[in-house]
């Protein structure tokens, strides 16, 4: 981990981090003591109101990082909104309020809301009404409720944004800006992201004052466990069947498989389904009561295969998928790298499995390689079905 540039390697534990004992209760209660590097590095200069920016691959714990600071400086007494955490989709909105939630649990009197799109307006209303201290929501939709006078954020002290490139890679700058621009109050501002593009730069530099720059790079410490593989298929009708031989030579009991057109994705899982697979779709046409439904049906395990669109590649918190597969290989490098960031996480082993049926989707996969740095293992099926490496075929020839 870097810190302004300098490298620390010192590992913390959330008890030497001076924390509240509402806080250290909640923490204790799943078992957590060892703070990952983006929380040990980020939650001191948060705590002392420091802006902060920080880069960190996905699943390396960047709610806590900001979401611990954020519920110890909440007042318990307060009626304002003092916490704000912008995110890019309801997806990341809802699970980061379920991490709140998670810490405020022995915090009495903190309270808090989501607000996104895709779901009653009156309802939400109704929870802001109750006064909550912190709120959660996309950008879109917390504009809508700003222009309706039912929240106000001139008191907020603490505003976050969460996957912040990717928020504004969506489109989602002005509104961000303006609702930047509505906090007189502020006292510090937070910015966790993957990537760091130019666009996060220039939030940062209008908006930020000194901030502490933290770095965490994908080392051998909380680099995802991730075994990648691609895999040569004579043509895209192939690709149904080698997904189908995998699954049930590997017996895997939750899996993600990622497509690029939400077209594809409802066809899939209904072919799955035809397979006797069980499976269900989410993508961005899907009604937000049916998504919900079934990402939490995914994460209880009453469905084991979840097809999707890239919008389920960021920000879910499922942390125990065994595999995912490429379907479709993604049109940007960074979308392949998120999408195989489901797996592998939580120091589990995970495997990813991309699906290589023409000269095209080989040139974008080696594109990835180059880019991203990711040792993809080449494979392919022989004739009585089974993988094997490229070139033992080839040597065999």
């Amino acid at each position: 981990m870097e810190i302004n540039g300098e490298v620390f390697d010192k590992d913390v534990r959330f008890d030497q981090l001076g924390l509240s004992e509402p806080i250290m209760k909640a923490l204790d209660k799943k078992g957590y003591r060892q703070a990952t590097p983006v929380q040990g590095g980020t939650i001191p200069y948060f705590m002392d109101w420091k802006d902060v920016i920080a880069k960190a691959p996905t699943g390396t714990g960047k709610t806590f990082a900001f979401g611990i600071p954020m519920v110890e400086h909440i007042d318990p007494q307060s009626t304002q909104v003092l916490g704000l955490v912008l995110a890019p989709t309801r997806e990341l909105a809802l699970q980061i309020q379920d991490e709140l939630r998670l810490l405020c649990q022995f915090k009495e009197g903190v309270r808090t809301v989501c607000l996104y799109g895709g779901a009653p307006i009156d309802k939400q209303i109704n929870a802001l009404k109750k006064r909550p201290q912190i709120v959660v929501a996309t950008p879109g939709r917390l504009m809508d409720h700003m222009s309706r006078r039912t929240v106000r954020v001139d008191q907020v002290e603490t505003v976050v944004l969460d996957e912040a490139d990717r928020m504004l890679d969506m489109g989602f700058i002005q509104d961000v800006t303006r609702i930047l621009d509505q906090m007189p109050n502020r006292r510090n501002m937070g910015m966790f992201s993957a990537t760091i593009s130019r666009e996060v730069m220039d939030i940062s530099w209008v908006y930020q004052r000194d901030p502490v720059e933290i770095t965490v790079q994908a080392d051998e410490e909380n680099r995802p466990d991730i075994k990648q593989y691609r895999i040569l298929l004579p043509s895209r009708s192939d690709k149904l069947d080698a997904m189908e031989r995998i699954l049930l030579a590997e017996g895997y009991e939750r899996c993600i498989v990622f497509c690029n057109t939400k077209n594809m994705t409802d066809r899939l899982a209904g072919l799955l389904q035809m397979r006797g697979f069980s499976a269900q779709c989410i993508h961005g046409d899907i009604q937000q009561r049916l998504r919900e439904k079934t990402l939490r049906d995914f994460r209880e395990g009453k469905v084991k295969i979840l097809v999707a669109t890239d919008v389920a590649a960021r920000g879910l918190d499922i942390d125990d998928v065994d595999a995912v597969f490429n379907y479709d290989v993604p049109d940007e490098n960074e979308y392949y790298v998120h999408r195989i960031g489901r797996t592998g996480r939580a120091k589990r082993h995970g495997v990813s499995y991309s699906l290589v049926a023409s000269v095209t989707e080989g040139l974008r996969l080696d594109d990835i390689v180059k880019i991203t740095g990711c040792d993809i293992e080449r494979l392919k099926f022989d004739e009585d079905g089974c993988l094997i490496p490229e070139q033992e075929d080839a040597a065999e020839n």
